[in-house]
């Protein structure tokens, strides 16, 4: 569990030091949610399969701004095994207003399953 919290926090010092230094638009935030029950996998997490990260934009986001800033965890495949080792299962992005987010099985972006040569 404690190495879930220090990838949480790490995640969230690098998002809030990228809006302080003007690299991103937008303050992000990291936390762990229940997650989707149709996403699980031999290691997730009993009721805390989910890793949610929401954008504090002031308004509501777009469905494709949403779905940019899950890509940028998705396309990072170290990561996306990291957090599927940790026990999440779910990547869900929202905005800070609305009740409107998407969402990702993270084992469907981790190119798990392949032969070893």
């Amino acid at each position: 569990m404690a190495e879930r919290f220090v990838l949480v926090r790490d995640f969230n010092k690098a998002a809030k030091l990228s809006f302080i230094g003007g690299t991103a638009p937008t303050l992000l935030e990291a936390k762990i949610t229940k997650g989707d029950p149709r996403y699980k996998h031999a290691f997730s997490k009993w009721r805390g399969g989910g890793f949610r990260i929401k954008a504090l934009s002031g308004r509501n986001l777009e469905r494709s701004e949403l779905v940019e800033i899950g890509r940028v965890v998705l396309d990072n495949e170290t990561l996306t095994r990291k957090m599927i080792s940790l026990g999440w299962d779910t990547l869900e992005v929202h905005s800070n207003l609305g009740y409107n987010g998407v969402k990702w099985a993270l084992k469907d972006h981790a190119n798990i399953g392949g032969f070893l040569q």
